[in-house]
């Protein structure tokens, strides 16, 4: 009887993840991504020796250092490999977390994408789910603001334009991604390379503002355990807005 059930939720599991990508391609601007991207994506991931039926996705974005690296590994794998990085063509804001509504920051903490969005006003997007549990706790109740995404184009406020051209690349990544069935594909924001020459100038210059230095020696935490596993940390939202981080 447990076998029958495991079967049937795999199954259900397997058509609801595989009707995402069927969904998503009724848009003609996803279409039009696959007919010029999908054979550069497959021939990509198999140089990393990663099968595109197999994928699972991870971003790490660095807002001083305009970029987004794309990680990724086979679901039966244990550790990431890069994949491939893209330029931030605009910024805003400071460097340091968002904190409310208007004050043109890009946020700064651990998020997930939580919308695909095919007829974006920016070619495509792939929204962050800002503001999320420490935000919510930290930042301006009631005017937190939201609506921040990965799009094309290179316009923003608080946003991560990389390109009409390669947001269709990194949008197919992530509905592939999606597609198998990760349903949660994490993204986390920093504010620069936290390379220990970066994190050192950065809490010597703001060291009176415990609110960005908190944030800051998290991130590194989790900035070092990845770089040296491999693997996602895990992230643990703390009552106080802070995080608890671990293998």
């Amino acid at each position: 009887m447990k076998i029958t059930i495991l079967l049937l939720t795999t199954l259900l599991t397997l058509m609801n993840s595989k009707s995402f990508k069927s969904e998503q391609k009724r848009y003609p601007r996803v279409r039009e991504a696959y007919a010029e991207k999908e054979q550069g994506i497959k021939d990509l991931l198999k140089s990393k020796n990663i099968k595109i039926e197999n994928l699972e996705v991870y971003l790490r974005a660095f807002k001083n250092d305009k970029k987004i690296q794309l990680w990724g590994k086979n679901k039966c794998d244990q550790k990431f490999k890069l994949i491939k990085e893209y330029k931030i063509c605009r910024s805003s804001g400071r460097l340091g977390p968002k904190r409310k509504q208007g004050d043109f920051q890009v946020p700064e903490g651990f998020y997930h994408i939580d919308r695909f969005n095919p007829y974006s006003n920016f070619h495509l997007s792939l929204g962050i789910n800002y503001p999320n549990t420490s935000d919510k706790i930290l930042g301006v109740k009631g005017k937190l603001g939201g609506d921040i995404f990965i799009h094309g184009s290179c316009v923003t406020i608080g946003c991560m334009p990389i390109t009409d051209d390669q947001i269709k690349e990194l949008y197919l990544f992530c509905v592939e991604a999606k597609n198998n069935g990760q349903n949660t594909i994490p993204v986390t924001i920093f504010p620069t390379v936290l390379i220990k020459k970066n994190y050192d100038f950065l809490l010597e210059k703001y060291k009176s503002d415990k609110d960005k230095t908190d944030l800051w020696k998290e991130l590194k935490l989790a900035y070092d355990l990845f770089n040296k596993n491999k693997t996602i940390p895990k992230i643990q939202f703390l009552k106080n807005g802070g995080h608890l981080i671990s293998k």
